[in-house]
Protein backbone atom coordinates (compact mmCIF):
# COMPACT_ATOMS: atom_id res chain seq x y z
CA UNK A 1 0.00 0.00 0.00
CA UNK A 2 1.20 3.53 -0.76
CA UNK A 3 0.04 7.02 0.06
CA UNK A 4 -0.73 9.67 -2.53
CA UNK A 5 -2.72 12.87 -2.80
CA UNK A 6 -5.88 10.95 -3.76
CA UNK A 7 -5.89 9.27 -0.35
CA UNK A 8 -5.71 12.68 1.29
CA UNK A 9 -8.48 14.13 -0.87
CA UNK A 10 -10.79 11.21 -0.06
CA UNK A 11 -10.19 11.68 3.65
CA UNK A 12 -10.74 15.46 3.46
CA UNK A 13 -14.02 14.91 1.61
CA UNK A 14 -15.11 12.34 4.21
CA UNK A 15 -14.37 14.75 7.06
CA UNK A 16 -16.07 17.64 5.24
CA UNK A 17 -19.30 15.64 5.45
CA UNK A 18 -18.97 15.91 9.24
CA UNK A 19 -17.62 19.42 9.67
CA UNK A 20 -18.48 21.26 6.47
CA UNK A 21 -16.01 22.50 3.89
CA UNK A 22 -13.17 24.50 5.48
CA UNK A 23 -12.57 28.07 4.45
CA UNK A 24 -8.85 27.63 5.13
CA UNK A 25 -6.48 24.76 5.92
CA UNK A 26 -3.99 25.73 8.64
CA UNK A 27 -1.16 23.21 8.82
CA UNK A 28 0.86 22.76 12.00
CA UNK A 29 4.21 22.59 10.17
CA UNK A 30 7.17 21.41 12.23
CA UNK A 31 9.26 20.78 9.13
CA UNK A 32 9.60 17.09 10.00
CA UNK A 33 8.86 14.25 7.60
CA UNK A 34 5.16 13.89 8.45
CA UNK A 35 4.09 17.53 8.25
CA UNK A 36 6.25 18.07 5.15
CA UNK A 37 4.40 15.28 3.35
CA UNK A 38 1.03 16.66 4.48
CA UNK A 39 1.86 20.18 3.31
CA UNK A 40 3.19 18.97 -0.05
CA UNK A 41 0.16 16.73 -0.70
CA UNK A 42 -2.19 19.62 0.11
CA UNK A 43 -0.30 21.92 -2.23
CA UNK A 44 -0.37 19.32 -5.02
CA UNK A 45 -4.14 18.94 -4.72
CA UNK A 46 -5.18 22.56 -4.13
CA UNK A 47 -7.17 22.72 -7.36
CA UNK A 48 -9.44 19.97 -5.97
CA UNK A 49 -9.88 20.86 -2.29
CA UNK A 50 -10.01 24.57 -3.26
CA UNK A 51 -9.22 25.91 0.22
CA UNK A 52 -6.87 28.63 1.29
CA UNK A 53 -3.74 27.39 3.08
CA UNK A 54 -1.48 28.61 5.84
CA UNK A 55 1.60 26.86 7.21
CA UNK A 56 2.33 27.65 10.87
CA UNK A 57 5.69 26.84 12.43
CA UNK A 58 6.00 27.02 16.22
CA UNK A 59 9.47 27.61 17.67
CA UNK A 60 9.65 26.12 21.18
CA UNK A 61 13.19 27.42 21.70
CA UNK A 62 14.35 23.99 22.88
CA UNK A 63 17.14 23.48 20.33
CA UNK A 64 20.08 25.59 19.18
CA UNK A 65 19.05 25.14 15.54
CA UNK A 66 15.44 26.28 16.03
CA UNK A 67 16.01 29.54 14.09
CA UNK A 68 17.39 27.55 11.14
CA UNK A 69 14.39 25.22 11.31
CA UNK A 70 12.05 28.18 11.07
CA UNK A 71 13.92 29.45 8.00
CA UNK A 72 13.72 26.00 6.40
CA UNK A 73 9.97 25.82 6.99
CA UNK A 74 9.42 29.28 5.57
CA UNK A 75 11.44 28.34 2.48
CA UNK A 76 9.42 25.13 1.95
CA UNK A 77 6.12 26.98 2.30
CA UNK A 78 7.28 29.65 -0.14
CA UNK A 79 8.34 27.01 -2.69
CA UNK A 80 4.83 25.55 -2.50
CA UNK A 81 3.18 28.98 -2.75
CA UNK A 82 1.63 28.64 0.70
CA UNK A 83 1.33 31.51 3.20
CA UNK A 84 3.59 31.11 6.23
CA UNK A 85 3.58 32.26 9.87
CA UNK A 86 6.37 31.59 12.34
CA UNK A 87 5.63 32.05 16.05
CA UNK A 88 7.37 31.41 19.35
CA UNK A 89 5.86 29.37 22.17
CA UNK A 90 6.62 30.16 25.80
CA UNK A 91 6.97 26.88 27.71
CA UNK A 92 6.06 26.85 31.38
CA UNK A 93 8.99 24.99 32.92
CA UNK A 94 7.30 25.11 36.34
CA UNK A 95 4.04 23.46 35.24
CA UNK A 96 5.10 20.02 36.49
CA UNK A 97 3.84 18.47 33.25
CA UNK A 98 7.22 17.51 31.83
CA UNK A 99 8.86 18.98 28.74
CA UNK A 100 6.77 17.05 26.19
CA UNK A 101 3.41 17.96 27.68
CA UNK A 102 4.38 21.58 28.45
CA UNK A 103 5.61 22.09 24.87
CA UNK A 104 2.43 20.60 23.46
CA UNK A 105 0.29 22.86 25.68
CA UNK A 106 2.30 25.94 24.69
CA UNK A 107 2.10 25.00 21.01
CA UNK A 108 -1.69 24.68 21.03
CA UNK A 109 -2.03 27.92 22.99
CA UNK A 110 -0.29 29.72 20.11
CA UNK A 111 -2.28 27.88 17.46
CA UNK A 112 -5.56 28.90 19.12
CA UNK A 113 -4.65 32.52 18.47
CA UNK A 114 -4.03 31.89 14.76
CA UNK A 115 -7.07 29.88 13.67
CA UNK A 116 -10.27 31.61 12.63
CA UNK A 117 -13.86 30.48 12.51
CA UNK A 118 -14.31 28.14 9.55
CA UNK A 119 -10.65 27.02 9.55
CA UNK A 120 -9.38 23.48 9.93
CA UNK A 121 -6.17 23.10 11.89
CA UNK A 122 -4.40 20.09 10.35
CA UNK A 123 -1.76 18.04 12.13
CA UNK A 124 0.19 15.18 10.57
CA UNK A 125 -0.35 12.50 13.23
CA UNK A 126 -0.25 9.08 11.59
CA UNK A 127 -0.95 5.42 12.34
CA UNK A 128 2.29 4.91 14.28
CA UNK A 129 1.56 7.97 16.43
CA UNK A 130 -1.82 6.45 17.23
CA UNK A 131 -0.18 3.19 18.34
CA UNK A 132 2.25 5.08 20.58
CA UNK A 133 -0.53 7.17 22.08
CA UNK A 134 -2.67 4.13 22.88
CA UNK A 135 0.27 2.41 24.62
CA UNK A 136 1.15 5.58 26.55
CA UNK A 137 -2.43 5.96 27.75
CA UNK A 138 -2.57 2.28 28.65
CA UNK A 139 0.51 2.74 30.83
CA UNK A 140 -1.19 5.73 32.49
CA UNK A 141 -4.21 3.64 33.41
CA UNK A 142 -6.58 5.50 31.07
CA UNK A 143 -10.19 4.52 30.50
CA UNK A 144 -12.00 4.19 27.14
CA UNK A 145 -11.56 7.86 26.21
CA UNK A 146 -7.79 7.63 26.65
CA UNK A 147 -7.59 4.27 24.90
CA UNK A 148 -9.46 5.78 21.95
CA UNK A 149 -6.19 7.61 21.36
CA UNK A 150 -5.93 10.49 18.92
CA UNK A 151 -9.24 11.72 17.53
CA UNK A 152 -9.49 12.15 13.79
CA UNK A 153 -11.52 15.33 14.19
CA UNK A 154 -12.55 17.43 17.17
CA UNK A 155 -13.54 20.99 17.90
CA UNK A 156 -10.69 23.41 18.48
CA UNK A 157 -11.23 27.05 19.48
CA UNK A 158 -13.81 28.27 16.94
CA UNK A 159 -12.67 25.76 14.33
CA UNK A 160 -11.74 22.07 13.95
CA UNK A 161 -8.59 20.11 14.68
CA UNK A 162 -8.20 17.48 11.96
CA UNK A 163 -5.76 14.56 11.62
CA UNK A 164 -6.25 13.21 8.07
CA UNK A 165 -3.26 10.79 8.13
CA UNK A 166 -4.25 8.52 11.04
CA UNK A 167 -4.77 5.53 8.75
CA UNK A 168 -1.37 6.06 7.05
CA UNK A 169 1.89 4.57 8.37
CA UNK A 170 5.08 6.58 8.64
CA UNK A 171 6.79 4.21 6.21
CA UNK A 172 4.18 5.15 3.60
CA UNK A 173 4.81 8.83 4.28
CA UNK A 174 8.55 8.25 3.91
CA UNK A 175 7.97 6.52 0.56
CA UNK A 176 5.96 9.56 -0.60
CA UNK A 177 8.70 11.94 0.52
CA UNK A 178 11.36 9.90 -1.29
CA UNK A 179 9.30 9.70 -4.46
CA UNK A 180 8.81 13.49 -4.53
CA UNK A 181 12.38 14.23 -3.40
CA UNK A 182 11.25 16.21 -0.36
CA UNK A 183 13.64 17.48 2.29
CA UNK A 184 12.75 17.64 5.96
CA UNK A 185 14.14 18.31 9.43
CA UNK A 186 15.31 15.47 11.66
CA UNK A 187 14.90 16.71 15.22
CA UNK A 188 17.59 14.97 17.34
CA UNK A 189 15.32 15.11 20.39
CA UNK A 190 13.19 12.43 18.72
CA UNK A 191 16.01 9.98 19.53
CA UNK A 192 16.12 10.82 23.25
CA UNK A 193 14.87 7.74 25.10
CA UNK A 194 14.24 9.67 28.31
CA UNK A 195 10.95 10.81 26.77
CA UNK A 196 8.24 8.18 27.13
CA UNK A 197 7.02 8.43 23.55
CA UNK A 198 10.53 8.03 22.14
CA UNK A 199 11.16 5.06 24.42
CA UNK A 200 8.04 3.36 23.10
CA UNK A 201 8.91 4.26 19.51
CA UNK A 202 12.49 2.99 19.56
CA UNK A 203 12.49 0.27 22.22
CA UNK A 204 9.02 -1.23 22.61
CA UNK A 205 7.17 -1.01 19.30
CA UNK A 206 10.01 -2.59 17.26
CA UNK A 207 9.92 -5.60 19.59
CA UNK A 208 6.15 -5.85 19.29
CA UNK A 209 6.43 -5.60 15.50
CA UNK A 210 8.97 -8.42 15.43
CA UNK A 211 6.33 -10.68 16.99
CA UNK A 212 3.18 -9.11 15.48
CA UNK A 213 4.16 -7.32 12.22
CA UNK A 214 0.76 -5.60 11.94
CA UNK A 215 0.79 -4.33 15.53
CA UNK A 216 0.02 -0.73 14.48
CA UNK A 217 -3.14 -1.88 12.68
CA UNK A 218 -4.16 -4.01 15.67
CA UNK A 219 -3.72 -1.10 18.04
CA UNK A 220 -5.59 1.21 15.69
CA UNK A 221 -8.53 -1.21 15.65
CA UNK A 222 -8.46 -1.31 19.44
CA UNK A 223 -8.47 2.49 19.53
CA UNK A 224 -11.49 2.57 17.21
CA UNK A 225 -13.37 0.10 19.44
CA UNK A 226 -12.42 2.06 22.55
CA UNK A 227 -13.66 5.19 20.78
CA UNK A 228 -17.04 3.56 20.19
CA UNK A 229 -17.22 2.55 23.85
CA UNK A 230 -16.30 6.10 24.88
CA UNK A 231 -19.07 7.48 22.67
CA UNK A 232 -21.62 5.19 24.32
CA UNK A 233 -20.43 6.27 27.76
CA UNK A 234 -20.74 9.90 26.70
CA UNK A 235 -24.27 9.30 25.49
CA UNK A 236 -25.16 7.75 28.84
CA UNK A 237 -23.43 10.61 30.68
CA UNK A 238 -25.35 13.18 28.63
CA UNK A 239 -28.64 11.47 29.46
CA UNK A 240 -27.72 11.34 33.17
CA UNK A 241 -26.60 14.98 33.13
CA UNK A 242 -29.97 16.12 31.79
CA UNK A 243 -31.54 14.92 35.04
CA UNK A 244 -29.01 16.75 37.21
CA UNK A 245 -29.73 20.39 36.34
CA UNK A 246 -29.39 22.98 33.62
CA UNK A 247 -25.65 23.69 33.78
CA UNK A 248 -22.63 21.39 34.12
CA UNK A 249 -20.97 23.41 36.88
CA UNK A 250 -23.90 22.90 39.29
CA UNK A 251 -25.44 19.45 39.76
CA UNK A 252 -28.42 18.39 41.87
CA UNK A 253 -27.04 16.34 44.77
CA UNK A 254 -30.18 14.25 45.40
CA UNK A 255 -30.38 13.16 41.75
CA UNK A 256 -26.64 12.44 41.63
CA UNK A 257 -27.00 10.19 44.68
CA UNK A 258 -29.62 8.12 42.83
CA UNK A 259 -27.02 7.04 40.26
CA UNK A 260 -24.79 4.03 40.97
CA UNK A 261 -21.11 4.89 41.63
CA UNK A 262 -19.85 3.98 38.16
CA UNK A 263 -22.43 6.30 36.55
CA UNK A 264 -21.59 9.05 39.04
CA UNK A 265 -17.95 8.82 37.96
CA UNK A 266 -18.95 8.72 34.31
CA UNK A 267 -21.15 11.82 34.44
CA UNK A 268 -18.57 13.72 36.50
CA UNK A 269 -15.85 12.98 33.93
CA UNK A 270 -18.29 14.16 31.26
CA UNK A 271 -19.17 17.51 32.89
CA UNK A 272 -15.51 18.22 33.73
CA UNK A 273 -14.66 17.77 30.05
CA UNK A 274 -17.66 19.87 28.96
CA UNK A 275 -16.37 22.69 31.16
CA UNK A 276 -12.92 22.45 29.56
CA UNK A 277 -11.25 21.52 32.85
CA UNK A 278 -8.39 19.03 33.33
CA UNK A 279 -9.50 15.42 33.73
CA UNK A 280 -9.70 14.26 37.35
CA UNK A 281 -7.22 11.58 38.46
CA UNK A 282 -8.87 8.31 39.46
CA UNK A 283 -8.04 8.89 43.15
CA UNK A 284 -9.75 12.30 43.14
CA UNK A 285 -12.78 10.97 41.31
CA UNK A 286 -13.06 8.12 43.79
CA UNK A 287 -12.89 10.63 46.64
CA UNK A 288 -15.78 12.61 45.13
CA UNK A 289 -17.95 9.51 44.90
CA UNK A 290 -16.95 7.91 48.21
CA UNK A 291 -16.51 11.01 50.40
CA UNK A 292 -17.93 14.21 48.92
CA UNK A 293 -21.31 13.03 47.59
CA UNK A 294 -22.33 10.97 50.67
CA UNK A 295 -20.98 13.49 53.23
CA UNK A 296 -23.36 14.71 55.94
CA UNK A 297 -25.77 17.47 54.99
CA UNK A 298 -24.03 20.23 56.96
CA UNK A 299 -20.59 19.44 55.52
CA UNK A 300 -18.79 21.52 52.90
CA UNK A 301 -16.39 18.94 51.41
CA UNK A 302 -13.84 19.83 48.75
CA UNK A 303 -11.87 17.67 46.29
CA UNK A 304 -9.14 19.38 44.24
CA UNK A 305 -6.68 18.49 41.51
CA UNK A 306 -4.46 20.59 39.26
CA UNK A 307 -6.69 23.12 37.50
CA UNK A 308 -10.06 22.10 38.95
CA UNK A 309 -12.08 21.35 42.05
CA UNK A 310 -15.43 19.89 43.08
CA UNK A 311 -17.30 21.37 46.05
CA UNK A 312 -20.59 20.62 47.77
CA UNK A 313 -22.94 23.02 49.50
CA UNK A 314 -26.47 22.30 50.68
CA UNK A 315 -28.16 20.34 47.88
CA UNK A 316 -25.75 21.12 45.02
CA UNK A 317 -22.42 19.80 43.73
CA UNK A 318 -20.24 22.45 42.08
CA UNK A 319 -17.57 21.75 39.44
CA UNK A 320 -15.21 24.71 39.22
CA UNK A 321 -11.86 25.95 37.92
CA UNK A 322 -9.21 25.70 40.61
CA UNK A 323 -8.52 29.43 40.37
CA UNK A 324 -11.82 30.26 42.08
CA UNK A 325 -10.62 28.52 45.26
CA UNK A 326 -7.84 31.01 45.97
CA UNK A 327 -9.00 34.44 44.87
CA UNK A 328 -6.44 37.05 43.95
CA UNK A 329 -7.57 40.61 43.23
CA UNK A 330 -7.05 41.64 39.60
CA UNK A 331 -6.52 45.19 38.45
CA UNK A 332 -8.46 46.82 41.25
CA UNK A 333 -9.59 49.39 42.09
CA UNK A 334 -10.73 49.74 38.47
CA UNK A 335 -12.75 52.79 37.45
CA UNK A 336 -15.63 51.90 35.15
CA UNK A 337 -18.05 54.09 33.23
CA UNK A 338 -21.02 53.58 30.96
CA UNK A 339 -20.06 52.46 27.49
CA UNK A 340 -16.62 51.12 28.40
CA UNK A 341 -15.66 47.55 27.60
CA UNK A 342 -16.20 44.72 30.04
CA UNK A 343 -14.22 44.70 33.28
CA UNK A 344 -12.66 41.23 33.69
CA UNK A 345 -12.77 39.88 37.24
CA UNK A 346 -10.17 37.13 36.96
CA UNK A 347 -9.98 33.52 35.77
CA UNK A 348 -13.34 31.83 36.03
CA UNK A 349 -15.00 34.98 37.44
CA UNK A 350 -16.54 36.50 34.31
CA UNK A 351 -16.79 40.24 33.69
CA UNK A 352 -18.94 43.25 34.58
CA UNK A 353 -20.86 45.45 32.14
CA UNK A 354 -22.89 48.61 32.75
CA UNK A 355 -25.83 48.98 30.36
CA UNK A 356 -27.96 52.15 30.35
CA UNK A 357 -31.68 52.30 29.61
CA UNK A 358 -32.86 49.62 32.04
CA UNK A 359 -36.28 50.02 33.74
CA UNK A 360 -34.39 50.45 37.01
CA UNK A 361 -30.78 50.45 38.10
CA UNK A 362 -27.99 52.72 39.24
CA UNK A 363 -28.61 56.43 38.76
CA UNK A 364 -26.67 57.78 35.79
CA UNK A 365 -25.44 60.67 37.95
CA UNK A 366 -23.79 58.14 40.29
CA UNK A 367 -22.20 56.23 37.40
CA UNK A 368 -20.97 59.37 35.67
CA UNK A 369 -18.84 60.24 38.70
CA UNK A 370 -17.01 56.94 38.24
CA UNK A 371 -17.21 53.67 40.11
CA UNK A 372 -14.67 51.36 41.69
CA UNK A 373 -14.78 47.58 41.82
CA UNK A 374 -13.68 46.21 45.17
CA UNK A 375 -14.05 42.96 47.06
CA UNK A 376 -15.13 42.15 50.58
CA UNK A 377 -12.93 43.23 53.45
CA UNK A 378 -15.55 42.58 56.16
CA UNK A 379 -18.16 44.73 57.90
CA UNK A 380 -19.86 46.02 54.71
CA UNK A 381 -23.43 47.34 54.98
CA UNK A 382 -26.03 48.32 52.41
CA UNK A 383 -29.69 49.35 52.36
CA UNK A 384 -30.96 47.42 49.34
CA UNK A 385 -33.59 48.92 47.07
CA UNK A 386 -37.01 47.84 48.31
CA UNK A 387 -35.92 47.06 51.87
CA UNK A 388 -36.64 49.23 54.90
CA UNK A 389 -33.37 48.93 56.80
CA UNK A 390 -29.62 48.93 56.32
CA UNK A 391 -28.35 45.35 56.42
CA UNK A 392 -25.05 43.65 57.07
CA UNK A 393 -23.77 42.25 53.77
CA UNK A 394 -22.69 39.06 55.53
CA UNK A 395 -26.29 38.43 56.63
CA UNK A 396 -27.71 39.22 53.19
CA UNK A 397 -25.36 36.73 51.54
CA UNK A 398 -26.34 34.02 54.00
CA UNK A 399 -30.06 34.63 53.43
CA UNK A 400 -29.58 34.70 49.66
CA UNK A 401 -27.86 31.31 49.86
CA UNK A 402 -24.65 32.48 48.16
CA UNK A 403 -22.16 29.63 48.37
CA UNK A 404 -19.51 30.28 51.05
CA UNK A 405 -16.49 30.28 48.73
CA UNK A 406 -18.02 33.02 46.56
CA UNK A 407 -18.93 35.44 49.35
CA UNK A 408 -15.44 36.95 49.42
CA UNK A 409 -15.26 37.18 45.64
CA UNK A 410 -18.43 39.07 44.75
CA UNK A 411 -17.59 42.32 42.94
CA UNK A 412 -18.71 45.30 45.02
CA UNK A 413 -19.31 48.65 43.28
CA UNK A 414 -18.39 51.80 45.19
CA UNK A 415 -19.03 55.44 44.48
CA UNK A 416 -16.40 57.28 46.51
CA UNK A 417 -16.65 55.50 49.87
CA UNK A 418 -20.27 54.38 49.50
CA UNK A 419 -21.21 50.81 48.59
CA UNK A 420 -23.82 51.32 45.85
CA UNK A 421 -24.19 47.78 44.45
CA UNK A 422 -23.31 44.19 45.25
CA UNK A 423 -22.60 42.47 41.95
CA UNK A 424 -25.94 42.12 40.14
CA UNK A 425 -27.75 41.14 43.35
CA UNK A 426 -28.55 44.42 45.13
CA UNK A 427 -28.47 48.15 44.45
CA UNK A 428 -28.44 50.65 47.29
CA UNK A 429 -31.75 52.53 47.51
CA UNK A 430 -29.86 55.82 47.73
CA UNK A 431 -28.10 55.13 44.40
CA UNK A 432 -31.05 53.75 42.41
CA UNK A 433 -33.26 55.38 39.80
CA UNK A 434 -35.98 54.55 37.25
CA UNK A 435 -34.86 54.25 34.51
CA UNK A 436 -31.30 53.41 35.40
CA UNK A 437 -28.06 51.69 34.50
CA UNK A 438 -28.22 47.90 34.74
CA UNK A 439 -25.33 45.91 36.17
CA UNK A 440 -24.68 42.72 34.23
CA UNK A 441 -22.28 40.08 35.52
CA UNK A 442 -21.57 37.99 32.46
CA UNK A 443 -20.10 34.47 32.45
CA UNK A 444 -20.19 34.39 36.21
CA UNK A 445 -19.54 31.21 38.13
CA UNK A 446 -22.45 29.68 40.07
CA UNK A 447 -23.07 31.65 43.26
CA UNK A 448 -26.13 29.77 44.58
Amino acid sequence: MSFDREDLLLKLAELADLAGKPSRLVVAFSGGLDSTVLLHALAESREVHDSGMLAVHIDHGLHDDSADWRSHCESVAKSLNIDFVGAKAEIDAESGQGTEAAAREARYDVLRTLVREGDWLLSAHHKDDQAETLLLNLMRGSGPSGLAGIQEIRSFASSWLVRPLLSISQSELRDYATLHELSWIDDPSNEDRQFDRNYLRHEILPRLESRWPDVANRLRRSALLAGEAAQLLDQMADADFRGLGERPDRLALAKLRELPPERQRNVLRYVVRELGLPSPPATQLRSVVMDLIPARDDAQPLVQWAGAEIRRYRDQVYVLPEETSEFAAVSIPARIEIGESSIPLGVGMGELNLEPGAPSGLAEAIVSRGLEVRFRAGGEEIKPLGQAHTRKLKKLLQEEGVVPWMRERLPLLYSAKELVAVADLWIASSAASEPGVAINWKNRPPIH
